[in-house]
């Protein structure tokens, strides 16, 4: 559940995007800009946050009416392993430090729905965290880090999977999909597909994040649709997308089938008026603009 601080959304003054230069990153800045507002998201090249003089780097940057958006993450395609681990931690670490040092007016941290424990087959912001592996451990500790800047107004982000043309992830659903679609033409499931997922297009993550940043809002919330659909629905929306025939594969299943379905009322109350891409178009619209760039 979150929090509006302001009732009314006010205009933003500036915004420090730490991961801006990544796949939702960029589509946050897009529409921060859109408003009006000033960006500034340094590159990693800037300002390693794993580096030991990162918080004293990022403490001087800051003003007390920044709102600031940590999305810098190694991802689990970057390492699963306990390495990885430390190195994000100590990422959230020097954030944390600086935060202490040069105070902001509003801190946004982008966990994961990774905190869930995937047998969990609906969620809330109430349901308790529980992360099965080293990812979702990460971003949970990171939430009790950034939790303890108790100066600091926070709201945690939680999103599920995120789809879009400008994805380098490659996870299973919606983008590797398509890839594989154009580049095979096939896309070959886990089993029969028939695990339901909630899939959110990254325009309606930055939406989102940026009513958020407008009201200062404070607290927890999860970023989805509410609407779960299973992996071979998702493959055949895909496979629609093509002009040639596109062989959806199902193949013998490995693990235990599960599923997950979002409750999303707090999300509808804190923006009643808010309408998501429905997956259908969202997936003809990725398709359409990386047409656009072929």
């Amino acid at each position: 559940m979150i929090i509006h601080q302001n009732a009314l959304p006010k205009q933003l003054e500036r915004v420090v995007l730490l991961g801006g230069r990544g796949f939702i990153g960029a589509a946050i800045r897009r529409q921060i800009e859109a408003q009006g507002a000033s960006v500034i998201a340094p590159a990693s090249a800037e300002l390693n946050l794993a580096a030991s003089a990162a918080a004293d780097k990022l403490a001087r940057l800051l003003q007390p009416s920044d709102a600031v958006v940590m999305l810098a993450a190694l991802t689990p395609d970057r390492g699963r392993d306990i390495a990885t681990l430390m190195k994000n931690l100590a990422m959230m670490q020097s954030v944390c430090a600086a935060l202490e040092k040069s105070a902001c007016a509003h801190f946004v941290y982008f966990s994961s729905d990774a905190v869930y424990n995937t047998a969990l087959s609906r969620v809330t912001e109430d349901t308790p965290a529980s992360p099965p592996d080293l990812y979702g451990t990460m971003h949970y500790t990171r939430e009790i880090m950034a939790r303890s800047l108790v100066k600091v107004p926070l709201l945690v982000l939680r999103p599920t999977i995120v789809y879009g043309l400008d994805d380098t992830h490659n996870s299973y659903g919606p983008n590797r999909f398509r890839r594989a679609a154009q580049k095979d033409g096939k896309i070959t499931l886990f089993g029969g597909g028939e695990e339901t997922r909630d899939h959110i297009h990254v325009d309606d993550v930055a939406a989102l994040t940026v009513r958020c940043l407008l009201h200062r809002c404070i607290g927890t919330l999860n970023v989805a649709t509410g609407v779960s659909k299973s992996f071979h629905e998702v493959a055949e929306v895909v496979a629609r997308q093509f002009k040639n025939n596109v062989e959806v594969i199902k193949t013998p299943r490995a693990n235990p089938i599960t599923h997950r379905h979002y409750d999303v009322t707090g999300l509808i109350k804190a923006f009643p008026d808010f309408r998501f891409v429905a997956l259908e178009d969202g997936v003809a619209r990725v398709h359409r603009d990386a047409a656009g760039r072929a």
